[in-house]
């Protein structure tokens, strides 16, 4: 396949894959006569790899590091898995910070749509928890632990 079948296949910008070619991210890209990209499925698997390994927050460097890793062969394979480790620590404790988020979302969406209904915030207010929907309550409490007396 060509860049241009890559990029739309995948979604990706034919910049992105030129970037990554030219980073040393695409080993053994083959070239035809003319110069041009040529993709295998192989290639592929590596795009799909590297896309997903960004979208965890996985920095360029330390993939160009995996991959560098994975051309040296199974002497690298206890490193490669202390990466992965390390890069699914990450990507937990970020779910955790977004699910508190979505908590604080999901609780001012209640909020407001409640202070729409009295088209004032007076009585929303002046709901204790144990008055709120118990869906609500729970994230209230995720989201407002760190505020509550444990005097």
């Amino acid at each position: 396949m060509t860049i241009g079948e890559v990029a739309e296949r995948m979604n990706i910008s034919i910049s992105t894959i030129r970037f990554y070619d030219k980073e040393g991210l695409l080993l053994g890209l083959k070239r035809n006569k003319g110069g041009i990209r040529i993709f295998d499925q192989q290639d592929m698997e590596v795009l799909q790899l590297i896309e997903c390994l960004k979208k965890s927050g996985m920095q360029i460097k330390d993939i160009k590091q995996f991959i560098k890793w994975c051309s040296l062969g199974d002497q690298t394979l206890q490193l490669r898995k202390e990466m992965f480790d390390k890069q699914k620590a990450n990507i937990e404790q970020k779910i955790k910070e977004l699910e508190h988020a979505l908590s604080l979302i999901e609780y001012k969406c209640w909020y407001y749509q409640e202070a729409l209904k009295d088209g004032n915030e007076k009585r929303v207010k002046q709901l204790t928890p144990e008055q709120m929907p118990s869906v609500i309550q729970e994230a209230y409490q995720q989201t407002h632990h760190l505020f509550v007396d444990k005097g």
